[in-house]
């Protein structure tokens, strides 16, 4: 049977990306998927007080997890921090990414490189600049006091500086990730739309953010994921009183040596991940 040039051409392309594909797929397999699936694999066994693996395979751990208040608490802290860390990025990132996005020239390679730099800086060291901060007699708490304000608030050591060190933590990737979402906008519509005799707001809220939809869901996306997966800031900022999934998995795995607890919440982890890529797309889908 005789092929066609055509056919010939696509084969010869599907075969071509299959080969350019190749090397990301054995480098995925080896270096996610299989440690993952390992660590799930763990999720079903027992461990002796000592850290030592049982074998066999059990769902007690996932029953003990899932039915325990402690770990159902934990989770929704996790969950309801990470939702208000993100809330906060979007709306303290969103003037600058829109900002950054119709500047040009000199300007805006000035703010990108402001934007992009706390990202050269470990999270560690911006951690522990927050407690510098945030400390009691901190900087915060001197410039109040100069001022005769008494600050009635501990700002360092509890949740309230996990969310304020997280929050400017994840800020840059937020603004990349809404300026990489911003390829809708389109100056000529909010001119169209004034010209008409929109106000400014009405301009905003009508034209200028549906457009830049995506930006924001992939922004949300983003530092959701990063904040409930943190680790560093949390340890920190929380003095060890701040308990959180990222946390928790730690502590289980390297203080309590208990692998199948920890492997199971960070398959309660990867199942939150999901969910929200799941709704990540469902919400995308709607705006193409």
């Amino acid at each position: 049977m005789l092929v066609s040039a055509e056919e010939s051409f696509l084969r010869g392309s599907t075969g071509g990306a299959a080969m350019l594909l190749l090397p990301i797929i054995v480098i995925s397999l080896v270096g996610f998927v299989a440690p993952v699936v390992n660590l799930l694999v763990f999720s079903f066994q027992k461990a002796e007080a000592t850290g030592a693996l049982l074998g066999g395979f059990t769902f007690d751990t996932w029953h003990d997890v899932i039915t325990d208040p402690y770990y159902r608490e934990l989770i929704a802290n996790s969950v309801g921090a990470s939702l208000l860390i993100t809330v906060l990025d979007l709306v303290l990132s969103y003037p600058i990414a829109l900002y950054l996005h119709r500047s040009s020239g000199l300007r805006r390679t000035i703010l990108l490189v402001l934007v992009i730099s706390p990202l050269l800086l470990s999270a560690v060291v911006r951690t522990y600049g927050w407690i510098a901060i945030l400390a009691d007699n901190g900087l915060i708490d001197q410039l109040l006091a100069k001022l005769g304000i008494i600050n009635p608030y501990r700002m360092v050591f509890n949740m309230l500086g996990v969310v304020i060190g997280l929050t400017e933590i994840l800020m840059p990737y937020m603004i990349l990730a809404l300026l990489a979402g911003f390829g809708r906008l389109d100056l000529r519509a909010e001119e169209a739309a004034a010209t008409l005799g929109a106000r400014p707001f009405v301009v905003f809220r009508r034209v200028t953010l549906p457009l830049s939809l995506p930006g924001i869901l992939l922004g949300s996306l983003l530092c959701f994921v990063l904040a409930i997966s943190s680790f560093i800031t949390p340890k920190l900022l929380g003095g060890g009183r701040i308990f959180l999934l990222a946390t928790e998995i730690y502590d289980q795995a390297i203080v309590t040596l208990n692998w199948p607890v920890a492997a199971t919440l960070s398959g309660l982890i990867l199942a939150i991940f999901g969910v929200a890529l799941v709704a990540y797309t469902r919400l995308l889908a709607r705006l193409v």
